[in-house]
């Protein structure tokens, strides 16, 4: 009955235009004075624009660059973070049959120059100066690019530098004067040309992120983008036309990517802010979103915040925060076993989780009520007035968190996908969350679990329900391939189209995926026990005195851990217990912060929660400084190993010597 129930909501799925300029077009007729863009302007303010003004502005832009000479087929480099004129270039290039090749500003030069010399992109987009130079600085490696047009107003010294080096720098501020002159004949004309870029046309190169190495140049097309966006209603259901997105990951990412033309989709608006929880809160406290997307890193780091909001008051507060979020525990936990909601990996009564979770549901449920009233409702405040659900993606979400969220009354739906398919495969429903996955399987997309070995599938055959293998998936939205390389093509993308993610993962009995380790990133013992590092990590990762962890011991032993430990949650602990110290590095290495950490560790990660004796962290070392964004982690917050094992190779080996 569920699944004829499934399928008849997911019949009523809306039909959308072939491409994505199209569909900008059809929600600026249909909604025209709906918000679509909220940025602040010179002096620190919000501005609104709506559809009809960011659309036509959209195809004045396009008619300036077709006067640049950008036409169908064309790679353009856009080298930004999310801000308004972003959206305006994107839209612009796609409406003349051009694509994107998107980078942030936290990329490095030498990523920077080899994706626009890779692609022979002639023009780039760039965020300000400091973006430009890191290509000036070897510009005999990127000698296709002749035009740079920055968003940012740049300095005559600027102009100059690139002009030596045979660049015409342009102010996107005086394309946009141009753009104004624009006539009703140029815009149809425009218009004209978009009808001609079909589904299958290149919309986008985005390069993966390099966590294992050379980044890989991944095209992705109109329909794979359309294809999600024609069921986002069916899984957001509580999303609501005019809803506004405060967006705060890097646009690059495809995760971000896609949310933005799911958000035109839905007929709602973005509002521009910054991933930082300070600047992020004043600028809620703004445009009071409904929506907010994130990455776990900036979810844990909103916790920790309330949590040390509360630290400092100490005394009854503290108490009764503590006592309200045991409370908030037990109910989550007694209210997802009624409802229903628990993830189920084989075929069994349901009635028996509603018996479970009766008693404790009726007992807890007005001491979680007055526990909101007292002390959670302002923690959801913070995330405005009118938010209705939060969306993680791009890792592992931590257990705590996700109960912090449901203790507010928060929804905190999880997201999984990869570059490669643009990105959805699970996303939590709002209305439907259960525990212990990542979602259920996106509706454009089709997903199976099979045998592996090492790492290597060892069929094609589809596991049952429970079983635990490699993830693979199809679908409209799987990539074109990767740029100008058809032989990993090939080894990603079989012959009946499903791609292998390398992700370890299990599908529940109702279509749930959860996630439990990376195929690639499996360590190997010398004793030849297989352990899943990500797994490990998140378990460390839950003590409030950690911020970041990396497990290593790969042919060794045992494994062992690189730890960032939280620094103000560390100062806090010394003044409290009178730990003295000269330095913080010195705070690091005095025997009661070993002891603390070393007892987080051995309580997080043993058999009590699950974990075998081949997974207990022998030995760990402390770091003094978090990972940026750049050098350990790429930039949506995910390490990238390869990184870790050259920058820390000396700490590695002295976890490893012999004593």
């Amino acid at each position: 009955m569920t699944k004829v129930k499934e399928m008849l909501h997911l019949s009523h799925k809306e039909t959308l235009p072939k491409n994505l300029p199209l569909l900008l077009k059809k929600r600026a007729a249909e909604c025209p004075d709906i918000t679509l863009q909220a940025f602040k302007n010179e002096l620190g303010k919000f501005e609104f624009h709506n559809y009809q003004l960011v659309y036509r502005r959209v195809l004045d832009l396009a008619v300036v660059l077709r006067e640049f000479g950008v036409c169908r087929g064309d790679l353009v480099g856009l080298i930004s973070d999310n801000r308004r004129e972003w959206l305006l270039t994107d839209f612009a290039l796609l409406a003349l049959g051009a694509a994107d090749v998107p980078r942030g500003c936290d990329s490095m030069g030498t990523e920077i120059r080899f994706i626009l010399s890779f692609t022979n992109c002639r023009l780039a987009f760039f965020e300000n100066e400091r973006q430009l130079e890191k290509v000036l600085e070897k510009i005999e490696e990127v000698p296709e690019l002749k035009d740079a047009v920055l968003f940012d107003t740049p300095g005559e010294l600027t102009m100059e530098r690139a002009a030596m080096a045979g660049v015409r720098v342009h102010k996107f501020i005086d394309l946009e004067d141009m753009a104004r002159r624009t006539g009703d004949k140029q815009r149809a004309q425009i218009e004209a040309e978009m009808e001609k870029v079909e589904g299958g046309d290149l919309a986008t190169i985005i390069f993966t992120s390099g966590t294992t190495g050379t980044p890989k140049g991944v095209m992705i097309t109109h329909d794979n983008i359309i294809a999600q966006c024609e069921v986002i209603k069916d899984v957001i259901v509580t999303a609501r036309e005019g809803d506004i997105w405060l967006s705060v990951l890097p646009i690059w990412h495809i995760m971000e990517r896609a949310y933005l033309y799911c958000i035109i989709a839905l007929k709602s608006g973005v509002a521009y802010s910054k991933p930082a929880i300070s600047i992020m809160t004043e600028d809620i406290a703004e445009v009071n979103p409904q929506w907010i997307v994130g990455v776990p890193r900036l979810w844990d780091a909103f916790v920790q915040s309330c949590y040390r909001s509360i630290k400092k008051k100490g005394g009854f507060p503290q108490a009764l925060f503590t006592f309200s979020m045991w409370v908030g525990l037990c109910w989550s936990w007694s209210y997802q076993r009624f409802m229903g909601l628990v993830c189920r990996y084989s075929k069994r009564a349901r009635f028996l989780d509603h018996i479970k979770g009766f008693v404790p549901l009726l007992l807890f449920s007005p001491f979680q009520l007055l526990c909101f009233l007292i002390c959670f409702k302002g923690f959801k405040k913070r995330l405005g007035k009118k938010i209705t659900g939060v969306i993680s993606g791009g890792g592992s979400l931590q257990p705590e968190n996700a109960s912090f969220f449901y203790s507010i009354r928060v929804p905190m739906l999880d997201c999984y996908g990869m570059t490669e398919t643009a990105p959805f495969l699970a996303l939590g429903n709002p209305r439907h969350l259960s525990l212990g996955c990542v979602g259920r399987v996106f509706p454009s997309a089709q997903v199976k679990v099979v045998a592996q070995k090492d790492g290597v599938p060892l069929s094609g055959e589809p596991l049952k329900p429970g079983k635990k293998g490699i993830l693979f998936a199809r679908g409209r939205q799987v990539m074109k391939g990767y740029y100008r390389r058809p032989d990993l093509t090939q080894k990603a993308v079989d012959k009946d189209g499903w791609i292998n993610t390398g992700d370890i993962a299990i599908l529940s009995s109702r279509n749930e995926v959860t996630i439990a380790g990376r195929a690639k990133d499996t360590i190997v013992l010398l004793g030849g026990e297989n352990i899943e590092p990500q797994v490990v990590e998140a378990a460390i990762c839950r003590s409030k005195f950690v911020e970041s962890a990396v497990v290593v011991g790969q042919d060794k032993k045992y494994i062992a851990a690189l730890v960032v430990p939280y620094k103000d949650a560390l100062l806090s602990f010394a003044a409290e217990n009178r730990i003295y110290y000269d330095s913080y590095e010195s705070l690091l290495s005095a025997s009661e912060i070993y002891n603390l950490i070393r007892g987080e560790i051995d309580d997080l990660v043993d058999d009590k929660n699950g974990f075998r004796t081949c997974e207990r962290v022998a030995k760990f070392v402390l770091l003094p400084e978090s990972f940026k964004i750049g050098k350990e982690i790429n930039g949506k917050q995910v390490v990238m190993r390869h990184k870790i094992e050259k920058i820390y190779a000396r700490e590695i080996r002295s976890l490893f010597n012999k004593n």
